[in-house]
C-alpha cells in the first residue's frame, strides 16, 4: 500500500511530540526523557484515540532519528495478538536481552493493548523487565491500567491520557480536511466532533469515510456515515410521544428506521443521548432512563425490534398521560 492510499489516521499521524495535542503535561515529561536519553519503563493509560501509541512512536523517532528504521532499536507489538506466555518467554525476551547498537543507550519495546495480556504472561513479563532493563525499556499501552498487575505497575511510571476536548479535535479535523481539499460546513464539523466523543482517531476515520461520498461534508452526511440520528429528529420523536401522539410517533420512528437503517439498540442509544436535554421535569427524565434500560435489555435478550420499539413509545405516551 502506497503512502497516499493509507488511512488518513496513519497518513497524518503526528511525527514529533510537539504535534500531539491536549497532553501538554505528559509531552513535556517525555521530551525531557528524550533530552536526557534516559527513561524508566512506562505505562500509557487512557481512552482510545487520545494519542498514546502516537506519543510512544514520536518519542522513539525523536530519540533514534533515522536509526528508528532498524529492527535493532525498537519493536512494536500488539498484545491482543501476541498475549500468551510463550511470546513473552521467546520473542520479547530475545529482543530485550540483545544488546543495543553501540551509539544507542537502550532499545524500546512498545507493547500496545497490554491490558489484553493474560495474567501468566504479565507475570513472565515482569521478570523480563527486571533482568534486561539496561538493554531495553518498555512502554505498555492500555485503556485500563487496573488490568495491569500491581507488580508491573510498580515497575513503571504511569501516564494517564485524557480525552481530547472539542477544540483540539476540530483543529486536527480541519487541518486534515484542508490538506485533502475537503469542504467542511460548520454543521458537518460539529457533527464529526459529536460522534467522535473525544476520540481523534474516530473523528479522522469518519472524515475519510465522508470524503469518499462527497467533497463537501455537512451534518446529514456525517450522521449517515456514523450510523447515528440527528439530535433534532430524536427530540422530535421523544416530544411527540410525550405529547401523547402515539400514531404519529410510530410513523416518525418507522421513517427513521427506513431512512437510516439502524438497529433497535442503536436507536435506544440515540434516544438515551438526548433525554437529558429535553425540556421536561426531572422525574420524567428519570422514568425515561428506566424505560430505555428495560427495553434495551429486552432487545439484548432477543425481543422483536419492531414490537419492542413500538411498546417503548406506548410506555412513553402513558408516562406523560399519568402525570
Amino acid at each position: 500500500m502506497s503512502f497516499e492510499n493509507r488511512p488518513w489516521v496513519e497518513k497524518y499521524r503526528p511525527r514529533v511530540l510537539d504535534e500531539i495535542v491536549n497532553q501538554k503535561g505528559i509531552i513535556k515529561r517525555l521530551k525531557q526523557f528524550v533530552k536526557d536519553k534516559s527513561m524508566p519503563h512506562l505505562i500509557f493509560a487512557g481512552p482510545a484515540g487520545t494519542g498514546k501509541t502516537t506519543s510512544g512512536l514520536a518519542m522513539v523517532r525523536e530519540l533514534y532519528g533515522r536509526k528508528m528504521a532498524t529492527n535493532r532499536t525498537y519493536l512494536e507489538l500488539n498484545a491482543s495478538d501476541a498475549r500468551g506466555i510463550d511470546v513473552i518467554r521467546t520473542y520479547i525476551k530475545d529482543f530485550a536481552k540483545a544488546r543495543p547498537p553501540a551509539d544507542i543507550p537502550f532499545k524500546i519495546l512498545i507493547l500496545d493493548e497490554a491490558d489484553n495480556m493474560t495474567a501468566p504472561a504479565q507475570q513472565a513479563l515482569r521478570r523480563t523487565m527486571e533482568r534486561y532493563t539496561k538493554n531495553c525499556r518498555m512502554i505498555l499501552i492500555c485503556n485500563y491500567s487496573n488490568k495491569i498487575i500491581p507488580p508491573i505497575q510498580s515497575r513503571c511510571v504511569v501516564f494517564r491520557f485524557a480525552s481530547l476536548n472539542n477544540v483540539d479535535i476540530k483543529g486536527r479535523v480541519k487541518d486534515v480536511a484542508n490538506q485533502e481539499n475537503i469542504i467542511l460546513t460548520s454543521g458537518g464539523l460539529n457533527a464529526i466532533v459529536d460522534v467522535s466523543r473525544g476520540d481523534c482517531r474516530r473523528a479522522i476515520n469518519y472524515l475519510q469515510s465522508c470524503g469518499t461520498i462527497s467533497k463537501k461534508i455537512d451534518q446529514e452526511i456525517v450522521f449517515r456515515v456514523a450510523g447515528e440520528l440527528p439530535p433534532a429528529k430524536i427530540k422530535e420523536l421523544l416530544n411527540t410521544a410525550l405529547q401523547g401522539q402515539l400514531q404519529l410517533s410510530i410513523k416518525l420512528l418507522n421513517d427513521l428506521i427506513k431512512e437510516y437503517g439502524l438497529s433497535g439498540q442503536n436507536i435506544i442509544k440515540n434516544l438515551h443521548k438526548e433525554i437529558y436535554d429535553l425540556e421536561v421535569q426531572e422525574n420524567i427524565k428519570i422514568e425515561l432512563s428506566k424505560l430505555l434500560a428495560e427495553f434495551e435489555y429486552r432487545l439484548s435478550q432477543g425481543g422483536t425490534e419492531e414490537i419492542q420499539l413500538q411498546a417503548l413509545l406506548a410506555k412513553i405516551v402513558l408516562l406523560e398521560s399519568s402525570e
